[in-house]
């Protein structure tokens, strides 16, 4: 998951210092008024995403197996302690009869 996001976020760097050049060589339009540096990193982000979601596919793919097998193993652990803690109840519930 971490080398998704640092990758995403090269991408997302790159992006920036293309538009960067481009609007201050003024091959990009600059924006309005103040509002420059915005801008730039707006454009920066329209540009990167659909790169990164094409680029990207197999380690997006490799990250979401990573995650749902994470996920499944917490849910295990889960299931584990709740039967663990029936047994017990259903163990001191039985003592607790018999006295």
């Amino acid at each position: 998951m971490l080398r998704y996001t640092l990758m995403r976020l090269g991408i997302f760097a790159g992006c920036l210092v293309v538009v960067w050049g481009l609007v201050y060589s003024g091959l990009a339009p600059r924006g309005l008024g103040s509002s420059n540096g915005l801008w730039v990193v707006l454009l920066a982000l329209l540009l990167s995403a659909p790169i990164s979601f094409v680029v990207l596919r197999k380690e997006r793919d490799r990250a979401s197996v990573q995650i749902v097998q994470r996920v499944d193993r917490m849910k295990a652990n889960l299931e584990a302690n709740r039967s663990q803690e029936d047994a017990a109840d259903d163990t001191s519930r039985a003592q607790g009869q018999a006295s």
